[in-house]
């Protein structure tokens, strides 16, 4: 009983860790869009087309 117990154990981290590089890969794709996005669009500002869209 105790190692059937361990495999599902098992499998369920496994299962949780994939969901969560997953979750997270969809979270970087969103991360670089809006960094691409915000790249792109500091051109269209006000300040002569040289203004920074972050605060570094």
């Amino acid at each position: 009983m105790v190692p059937i117990l361990l495999v599902l154990l098992l499998a369920l981290i496994l299962f949780g860790a994939g969901f969560a590089v997953k979750l997270l890969w969809w979270v970087a794709l969103a991360v670089l869009v809006l960094w691409l996005l915000g790249f792109v669009a500091r051109g269209t500002t006000a300040a002569g087309g040289r203004g920074r869209w972050y605060r570094w």
